[in-house]
């Protein structure tokens, strides 16, 4: 049997019912009521689906601290090494500044030492000493006697047995070295001074003519050569190399500082 649907409206499905529902839960939530009428599936948001793109970003994070961490190690790495580059420099500078300082503090020492010696021996050779040491005048100057052709004594005599050792009294040079008639073996020295001194009756002589002398030095040994009646150095001050230009040698030895 056939039917036929009757005719106006037709009635709508329910299912219409169901969106008006869910239609009024919906506007019960906009509200802020939570209705029973919302169901339990709107009580609880639903966890958060895992995404590529979210993995992503986490991986992305990690490696931008890690990126981060190396970067501030390197930093640090490198304001340590250049803190120490600095403290190296500073010490090589003040390595250099006391290296600097001691070479011009021995440089000055050794000036100074140098000065001092210069001093010392200018004062060495500025010295005048006795021709014997330890020993005294035997005869004085201008002693009268006709041992002597002039009537006197032109110099003095030292007391001193044979092979006493002779000194020069300054620094000088040599003029004459060898036999002097009734002097003997003798020997004539120009002083610095421009002044001659003169050693007689000397039994050996050390030097020779042309050889410059230190004060104090050895130049012979004393002796009876010549016209002498015992042994003894005769010793004479003069102002130039020939017999007769003599002055007083106690006068002239005091003056250089020498106590006779």
């Amino acid at each position: 049997m056939a039917f036929t649907r009757a005719t106006g409206k037709h009635r709508r499905p329910r299912r219409s019912v169901r969106t008006g529902a869910n239609i009024v839960g919906a506007t019960t939530v906009a509200s802020g009521v939570v209705a029973g009428i919302a169901g339990p599936a709107l009580a609880a948001e639903p966890a958060p689906e895992q995404t590529g793109l979210q993995q992503a970003i986490v991986i992305d994070e990690g490696l931008a601290d890690q990126i981060q961490a190396q970067a501030q190690s390197q930093e640090t790495a490198a304001a340590e090494a250049a803190a120490k580059a600095r403290a190296e420099t500073i010490a090589r500078q003040e390595a250099a500044r006391k290296a600097e300082a001691a070479a011009k503090k021995a440089k000055a020492e050794r000036a100074a030492k140098e000065r001092a010696a210069r001093e010392a021996e200018r004062k060495r050779l500025n010295t005048f000493v006795s021709p014997v040491s330890g020993s005294y005048v035997s005869t004085a100057y201008q002693a009268s006697s006709g041992l002597w052709s002039s009537g006197s004594h032109t110099g003095i005599d030292f007391h001193a047995a044979s092979g006493t050792s002779v000194h020069a009294v300054g620094a000088g040079e040599v003029v004459e070295a060898g036999w002097g008639g009734s002097y003997g073996n003798n020997i004539v020295i120009k002083m610095k001074d421009g002044t001659y001194t003169q050693y007689g009756h000397m039994s050996s002589l050390n030097v020779s003519v042309g050889q410059t002398v230190t004060p104090g030095q050895q130049i012979g040994l004393s002796g009876a050569t010549g016209n002498v009646t015992g042994p003894h150095l005769h010793f004479e001050a003069r102002t130039s190399p020939d017999y007769g230009s003599d002055i007083d040698p106690v006068a002239y030895l005091r003056s250089h500082g020498v106590g006779v």
